[in-house]
């Protein structure tokens, strides 16, 4: 307790680090108060709503805080504007237009965010138009038609720029990934409401207090093993050649390339799950034509749906960690730096070589996350409340440990800086290594 407080402490001592973090509670406080705000011309008490807490719907109020399901000026949250995102690096793999703009660096860069940021606008009216269409009912509804649904679409799309702007505000003045950040805390907030849930509903006889206890018992496995996939490391070593300036000598030492079990994060779970929505999203604009597939597709219980999303996160896995590890490159920077694999010849046979590690690491690091992804939907055949089952694995789960570990490690970066003691008694957060990093991305949300 007393290392805890003498932490804290070295945290508020440093002046950046605590206008960061200042700054990065005051915008997620206005975004917690957005998230409150309905929709002008809607009265809440007449929403018919519970729709959007139960099925595939109740990820969309998941990740943004429960404002889907209150018809909030904040309700499409930043879902639009990952989709925009997933469908703004698609095309970098396949159209050579976006290839030349990913290769000019930073004046390319910002080329690419400004497209994603119209694509963004784009989706969000369709998406918006969608929303109230299929989650407002017409008792709920105090302006009449059509000024309803344009007044509803101009203020959602708003809605949801604001909320992209402030996550951008998060990553360049505070502390963290501004998007993930947001996403983290709508999910954080339905917990309180899921855990109360649950042992509600267990005590009034459904198991009672002990299969209460084994479900938290059960979720805090499930937690150890998310982290274990998302820190879990595959060290490479690396000597560097001997090199002497003056009367010094540099290099002569082995480091390490930590190729991550998971390099793709959450990633591959985000790009399924935006697929996994496409057929609720036409059964919302087509509600006649609802076949039993597509039915079957909307339901995240059914064995085809699990059957369909494991696939593509296994896929999505191998691909972007294709889009975002180059073997090729990470040769040359040691080819160039002096640096070579033991045992073998430095070129291409060390591209070859940290090729087929990263293709041995990544099936069964795929295989652990299709798995993680699915297990809500088993929590809940096995009887746990569905607003309760979220958090036994599937995207809320990995976004919560990814964004908390990336997180406490800017922050103990800042301290570690300032030679202050780290978050943990070692002075890295576990899971972390000492040694250098050469060429390696880590995607985060």
């Amino acid at each position: 307790m007393k290392k805890l407080f003498t932490t804290l402490s070295n945290i508020w001592k440093i002046e950046e680090l605590r206008v960061r973090i200042l700054y990065t509670l005051l915008i997620l406080l206005v975004y917690r108060i957005g998230s409150f705000i309905v929709l002008p011309g809607v009265d809440p008490a007449s929403l018919s709503n519970q729709e959007a807490k139960d099925g595939l719907l109740g990820l969309l109020n998941m990740f943004a805080g429960g404002s889907f399901s209150r018809a909030s000026i904040f309700a499409l949250g930043v879902m639009p504007y990952i989709s925009a995102s997933i469908v703004v690096q698609l095309l970098g793999i396949a159209v050579p237009y976006f290839q030349k703009m990913q290769k000019e660096g930073e004046s390319g860069r910002k080329k690419i965010d400004q497209i994603t940021r119209y694509l963004t606008i784009g989706i969000t009216a369709l998406q918006a138009i969608g929303y109230v269409k299929s989650q407002i009912s017409p008792e709920a509804r105090l302006i009449s038609e059509p000024l309803f649904t344009i007044s509803s679409m101009i203020i959602l799309t708003a809605g949801t720029m604001f909320v992209m702007w402030m996550g951008e505000k998060i990553t360049d003045k505070g502390i963290g990934n501004g998007i993930s950040i947001l996403i983290m805390v709508g999910i954080i907030a339905q917990l309180p409401y899921g855990i109360f849930g649950e042992f509600m509903f267990r005590l009034n006889g459904s198991g009672g207090l002990i299969a209460f206890f084994i479900e938290l018992v059960a979720l805090f496995a499930v937690v150890v093993f998310t982290v274990l996939i998302i820190q879990g490391t595959r060290k490479v070593p690396v000597q560097y050649a001997k090199k002497i300036v003056g009367n010094k000598q540099y290099g002569g030492v082995r480091q390490y390339i930590p190729l991550k079990l998971n390099a793709a994060g959450v990633m591959p779970i985000i790009f399924a799950q935006a697929i996994m929505f496409i057929p609720s999203t036409i059964g919302q604009f087509f509600p006649s034509a609802q076949s039993s597939l597509l039915a079957s597709f909307s339901d995240y219980t059914s064995f085809a749906y699990n059957l369909t999303f494991a696939i593509l996160i296994i896929l999505f896995t191998f691909f972007y960690t294709a889009i975002t590890i180059n073997p090729n490159q990470m040769a040359d920077d040691m080819k160039k730096n002096g640096g070579f694999v033991p045992g073998i010849k430095p070129g291409k046979a060390t591209a070859d070589f940290i090729d087929a590690i990263i293709s041995r690491i990544t099936f069964p690091g795929s295989i652990f996350l299709a798995i993680i992804a699915i297990l809500p939907a088993f929590a809940i055949i096995a009887g746990v409340n569905s607003q309760f089952a979220h958090f036994f694995g599937g995207t809320s789960l990995l976004i919560l440990v990814a964004v908390v570990l990336d997180t406490l490690q800017q922050i103990e970066s800042h301290l570690l800086m300032r030679h202050y003691d780290g978050l943990m008694k070692t002075g890295r957060i576990s899971g972390r290594t000492a040694t250098t990093s050469v060429g390696t991305s880590e995607a985060v949300i």
